[in-house]
């Protein structure tokens, strides 16, 4: 395509789509991933990531799903699971691979195949995407869930990943009983401007071709994308994105100050008054 050849990309650096291929590797993202990690492995039964939206919890969830892949562990994955809650069980079944014959079978079927695979020495993790979704009915089933386990062992391991409001649906007395079991609670938060200069750079030059001029973001405009954006990933993104495409249209190789303020001027949703930043 023009726009890619223009400045020597092979793909997008700034889709919105979590791609693990991008992942950048922050101070923050290394320690919640292996921090996560070790907890699953010794055999923690309940965990809890939130964060703002868009501070990148998809990605973290898919990422850490790869990481699982290569150790003896079976995995499931929902995501945004907006569920009647006794559908819960049959919906993780069926995502570790069990044919459930109905409902109300569901917990006994999925607690022989836990039994079975924990017996020849793999982990069994659940990760839900979106947790907050579940509302407090959901969450009491994975309670419920939570209890499956042997004298000594957890059965099933959980991962809930959610926005602020899921933390506010914990908060619930009904739920206190979850709450307190959750017995380790990560938080992903914006990245510093530093961090931003520096995953705009990783996310482009991860996507051009060896022998293309390197397309650059003047400091200042990186300071507009920063102060915009609040540190948040998702929203830097899209700055970026909006940014190279009208540096694009101009011919230009390199994305000014301007170029900034017409991404932001074309993202409603970004509240920002542009007299208050310096570019």
């Amino acid at each position: 395509m023009p726009f890619l050849a223009h400045f020597g990309l092979t793909s997008y650096p700034f889709g919105l789509t979590p791609d693990p291929r991008l992942f950048y590797p922050s101070q923050q993202a290394r320690s919640l991933l292996a921090g996560l990690e070790f907890a699953l492995m010794r055999g923690d039964g309940l965990l809890k990531v939130v964060g703002e939206v868009g501070t990148g919890k998809t990605l973290i969830a898919r990422l850490l799903l790869e990481k699982l892949a290569g150790l003896p562990v079976n995995t499931a994955y929902l995501n945004i699971p907006i569920v009647v809650a006794d559908q819960l069980p049959t919906l993780v079944a069926r995502e570790f691979g069990v044919k459930v014959a109905n409902n109300s079978l569901a917990m006994r079927q999925l607690k022989s195949f836990l039994l079975a695979e924990h017996s020849a020495g793999r982990h069994n993790v659940l990760i839900v995407d979106e947790a907050q979704a579940l509302g407090a009915e959901g969450l009491e089933t994975v309670r419920l869930l939570s209890n499956l386990e042997t004298s000594t062992n957890k059965l099933l391991q959980i991962v809930l990943f959610g926005q602020r409001e899921l933390d506010v649906i914990l908060q619930n007395n009904n739920l206190r009983q979850i709450a307190q079991r959750i017995q380790f609670s990560f938080i992903t938060k914006p990245m510093s401007e530093d961090t931003v200069a520096d995953y705009v750079r990783f996310r482009m030059e991860h996507c051009l071709l060896p022998e293309a001029n390197r397309a650059v973001f003047e400091p200042r405009a990186m300071r507009g994308l920063f102060r915009a954006s609040k540190g948040l990933p998702r929203v830097v993104n899209l700055l970026a994105d909006k940014a190279l495409i009208s540096a694009y249209a101009e011919g230009s190789y390199t994305i000014k100050p301007h170029h900034v303020r017409v991404s932001i001027k074309e993202t409603p949703d970004v509240k920002t008054n542009l007299f208050s930043y310096i570019f």
